[in-house]
């Protein structure tokens, strides 16, 4: 059954990135299942006949790994883990490569840390890369570098959610959709027949966020609540999202129909420009300004420039330029910027009236 709302969404969906889990791609032995990744293979191959550029960003490479190695269980030292990714990217990689040329295509390796997105030039880079391979008809394949992360592949992005959500804003995608093992999100246990599947999410609110449960397993680090938190970077940038079950045939040519698949979480709001999506869901902010009532109140409600007087703390390490998260008093962040004056200058001046600062600063005036 199609919706309109949907068939409107998948109509301006000119780009779209695909997520794909790691449950979605193995098999009940934790192994990568060849019949997938070639199937997975086809479904993008045919959203691209349709004239939509596609990108896909994976896990899987432990998996993939595991079963190339033949271990029978996940290893717990970081350099043995990063071995086993090392092993399994080059055979996932191999999969989705011969999936697409045998529909005249090619899988193009794009393996990214955290760092290549923070610092502005690399994210820049790495956009333009993306760009120049959707010119040349190649699928971009996007996975984190496991072999140089160091938090126990506990990735330095949180999770390939997470970098999807940060690739959708990177490219100015109109639609991400995260495949998992689920039909979508429910308004209770998936696995209780009473549950019943949320169609669509119009405002993710708490409410939202308190129906994610997850199942930890020894083969996969995301899970609803992760999905939940890349739609909400996609969607408050003004991207539209559909978390699917990855594993039902068909699920991605039905959802650029525009039929009622999954669950939909609508944007929201207007779509954000680039500069801003990246100092707001991408970059590292390198320190904290803990501001009054007052002045959360100025920024965040009437838009106005931050005053040092609304200042209370400045904490962190950084200069002039870089960014910065703002925070109430309780530590929530509600808003990110570039600073005009570096941790020492501000440690001087915060709480103070305009016309004190260049005496703080020790400035004199002609």
């Amino acid at each position: 059954m199609t919706d309109l709302l949907r068939q409107e969404i998948a109509t301006a969906a000119h780009t779209i990135i695909v997520k794909v889990g790691t449950r979605v791609l193995t098999d009940a032995d934790g192994l990568l299942d060849q019949n997938r990744v070639a199937a997975l293979a086809e479904e993008l191959h045919q959203l691209m006949a349709t004239g939509r550029k596609v990108a896909l960003v994976t896990s899987g490479a432990v998996g993939a790994g595991l079963g190339r190695l033949q271990l029978g269980k996940r290893p717990t030292n970081l350099a043995q883990l990063q071995a086993v990714a090392a092993v399994g990217q080059s055979h996932l990689m191999e999969s989705y490569d011969r999936g697409l040329r045998a529909h005249g295509r090619h899988a193009a390796q794009l393996l990214l840390t955290a760092h290549d997105l923070d610092d502005r030039t690399g994210y820049l880079n790495v956009r333009n890369t993306i760009r120049a391979l959707f010119e040349f008809g190649a699928v971009p394949v996007i996975n984190e570098n496991d072999t140089v992360s160091v938090d126990e592949l506990m990735t330095t992005f949180g999770d390939n959610d997470r970098l999807a959500a940060m690739v959708t804003n990177l490219i100015r995608a109109p639609l991400l959709v995260l495949l998992s093992d689920v039909d979508g999100l429910y308004d209770g246990d998936p696995r209780d027949p009473d549950s019943k599947l949320i169609p669509t999410v119009t405002r993710l609110d708490p409410s939202v966020f308190k129906l994610a449960r997850d199942s930890v397993t020894g083969m996969s680090k995301g899970g609803m609540a992760s999905k939940l938190e890349a739609a909400r970077i996609a969607t408050t940038a003004g991207e539209n999202v559909i978390i699917a079950n990855g594993r039902t045939p068909g699920n991605l040519a039905k959802i650029v129909a525009g039929e009622l698949v999954g669950t939909l979480l609508l944007a929201q709001g207007q779509a954000i420009p680039a500069f801003k999506r990246w100092i707001g869901f991408t970059a590292q902010p390198r320190g904290i300004l803990t501001l009054d009532a007052g002045a959360r109140v100025a920024v965040e409600k009437k838009g106005k420039s931050l005053l040092a007087i609304g200042i209370v703390e400045a904490t962190g390490s950084f200069r002039k330029g870089d960014i910065v998260s703002l925070q109430d008093a309780a530590g929530i962040e509600f808003a990110r910027g570039l600073t005009n004056y570096s941790l020492e200058d501000l440690l001087k001046i915060k709480g103070l009236k305009t016309e004190k600062i260049a005496a703080a600063l020790g400035q004199t005036w002609p």
